[in-house]
């Protein structure tokens, strides 16, 4: 109770700067690689379509079975690093395989170039993702938690707004040319991957921590509160399928090619913006209102999304969008680490991963699938009714939330 009347009464600023030097350097890479992929991927929907002929429901199936990919790979990998006491090689190897993906995008002549090179890209992600949460709540103390996540992901989104902006400057002075957008992605994820090797040191108190396996033991010793979060978070996933179907929205009223990448620039700023402040709410007020309020807005970006006419009402429905995910998504990462066994915490953001990608996945290929059969307003349709499903699942549980 010490530590929370503590956090209670210490302004934003003051937390922001007690933040360890280790979780501004995770955010710092984040910001990186997410310059870098977001140059790209802001792009590869429009690309696919345009440049290689791929169906709205094509660019479902590829988005998630990528993003399937990064959450399978995400349960071994937190795995792998409770066995073994360290986080830092994993992040190595991810991020370096990210980066080696970038010149592939360039060079695709076909969908298949493409498809390896998402998917190697998502297995990188996926070894890197679950290692670095755990390492951000290894560096963190409880009372801090909400807000080292929220900061993390604040530098996170303010790469993934910067990849597009860059991507739209670039696609304005060379007249829609892609293939140079992605030759320069690969310049941020090569600097990513220098601050992982020289800025990065892991507390001493995580290397002689106990080796854990994945088996059903250690999956048994995970708390109902921690079940509960990934279920809430496994229907909200079914509601935010894949951003690209964002992207293909603002194409489908009439924006241009080479300014579609503003979309997210308009998410991700309201992203960035958001996600710290939250995260600090969240140490002081507990996590249960602000995420139904994160719920409530994904509603209302859903309806807004499935009946805007024009490119205003598509980006306002795009910026309510950011909200929600700077409203939910480090609450949710926060949530698994206030729930989790110190041990076992890399396998709890594993699963946790894996159990989300697979309801992306789903979600994604259903989207397209209506998308296709249907027409846009369905899928956001659709979205909507799955986060009332969340936001009802959510309702009754009181349960670890401060």
């Amino acid at each position: 109770m010490a530590d929370r009347a503590t956090a209670d009464a210490v302004p934003m600023h003051t937390v922001s700067s007690a933040i360890p030097k280790g979780v501004w350097a995770l955010g710092l890479v984040s910001l990186l690689m997410d310059t870098s992929s977001e140059m790209i991927h802001s792009l590869l929907p429009v690309f696919l379509t345009s440049v290689l002929g791929v169906s709205a429901l094509e660019v479902g199936v590829i988005e998630g079975i990528a993003e399937a990919t990064a959450a399978i790979t995400k349960v071994f990998s937190g795995t792998i690093s409770d066995r073994i006491g360290r986080r830092k090689p994993l992040l190595l190897f991810g991020y370096g395989l990210a980066a080696l993906t970038k010149p592939v995008f360039a060079l695709a002549p076909t969908v298949g170039w493409v498809i390896g090179a998402r998917f190697a890209d998502r297995l990188g992600k996926g070894v890197r993702g679950a290692p670095r949460d755990a390492l951000v709540a290894d560096m963190t103390p409880p009372p801090l938690r909400g807000a080292a996540f929220g900061l993390r992901q604040s530098l996170d989104t303010v790469g993934a707004f910067a990849g597009p902006l860059i991507a739209v400057l670039v696609m304005a002075l060379t007249g829609d040319a892609y293939r140079l957008v992605f030759w320069l992605a690969t310049a941020p994820a090569l600097l990513a991957v220098l601050l992982i090797l020289v800025g990065i040191r892991e507390p001493a108190a995580h290397k002689v921590t106990r080796a854990a396996n994945l088996s059903w033991g250690d999956v048994k010793r995970f708390p109902a509160g921690y079940w509960s979060v990934v279920g809430i978070a496994t229907l909200m996933t079914l509601a935010r399928f894949s951003e690209g179907f964002l992207l293909l929205r603002a194409q489908s009223v009439g924006l241009g090619a080479a300014w579609v990448p503003m979309v997210f620039v308009a998410m991700n700023v309201v992203y960035a913006v958001s996600s710290y402040p939250i995260g600090h709410l969240s140490d002081r007020l507990g996590r249960r209102g602000l995420l139904l309020g994160g719920f409530a807005v994904l509603i209302l970006a859903d309806i807004v999304l499935a009946q805007a006419a024009t490119i205003w009402a598509v980006m306002a429905g795009v910026a309510l969008w950011g909200l929600h995910m700077g409203m939910t998504q480090g609450l949710l990462s926060t949530l698994v680490a206030d729930s989790a066994p110190q041990e076992l915490r890399g396998t709890a953001f594993g699963v946790f991963n894996l159990v989300s990608g697979i309801a992306l996945l789903l979600a994604s290929v259903i989207a397209g699938e209506l998308w296709t059969s249907i027409g846009p307003a369905a899928t956001f349709e659709a979205g909507a009714a799955f986060t009332v499903a969340a936001l009802l699942a959510l309702l009754p549980w009181r349960g670890g939330w401060r």
